[in-house]
């Protein structure tokens, strides 16, 4: 089973935990908005475009608010068993879904008081190491300063070159991909000038 599958079903099981009511991390949306979102992504053709091309977004907010009116045990079997054979993302899914339910499994959980981290194996720890860099690219390119992650073992990626000054992210890469994700509620040092670590940290990372 792979890391991103092993993630959609944590996922499910945080979401059944905590009820199709309880709040995450996006914004508004509770659990049930965000299942709808995942089952749009996967089993929608005609509406996913919406998710990123703004001009769509008000067919596929319609299409998703639809969606989110299923039975809830059905929301959690239609995530849980991921995208169908005729999906594009069915063939691609270890690959184009491990940063989407990797983040979206930690929305569910840090939306609550008392939550943390959750120890990950080495290996998968290096997954979102890759991640983390790939994303950091995204998240931090409007940063004015350059930005450079750093995980545990003083290994370094600068996914951002600007300016003058330097700010140093440091933390597990689960830790940071989360980070660079727009997630605030994370672990993770900083190291550079006050002022250029509010610059990055206030920055809108979302894509």
């Amino acid at each position: 089973m792979t890391f991103a599958r092993d993630e959609r079903l944590a996922l499910v099981d945080s979401m059944a935990e905590f009820g199709p009511d309880a709040p995450t991390l996006c914004g508004t949306w509770t659990n049930r908005d965000l299942a709808a979102h995942l089952i749009v992504r996967e089993r929608r053709l005609d509406a996913a475009p919406g998710i990123v091309v703004g001009l769509l977004a008000g067919y596929t907010e319609r299409v998703q608010n639809e969606t989110a009116t299923r039975p809830w045990s059905r929301l959690l079997d239609e995530v849980r068993s991921g995208p169908p054979r005729w999906s594009p993302m069915y063939w691609v899914d270890a690959q184009v879904n491990l940063g989407e339910m990797f983040v979206h499994h930690e929305d569910v959980r840090r939306a609550h008081d008392g939550w943390e981290p959750r120890v990950l194996p080495g290996e998968r720890q290096d997954a979102l190491w890759g991640l983390a860099r790939k994303v950091g690219k995204l998240g931090y390119r409007h940063a004015p300063v350059t930005v450079v992650l750093e995980r545990p073992s003083g290994e370094q990626a600068t996914v951002r070159t600007a300016g003058t000054g330097r700010v140093i992210l440091r933390g597990e890469p689960s830790e940071l991909a989360l980070h660079a994700f727009g997630r605030n509620q994370v672990r993770i040092e900083t190291e550079g000038e006050a002022a250029d670590i509010e610059a990055v940290t206030s920055l809108g990372r979302g894509f």
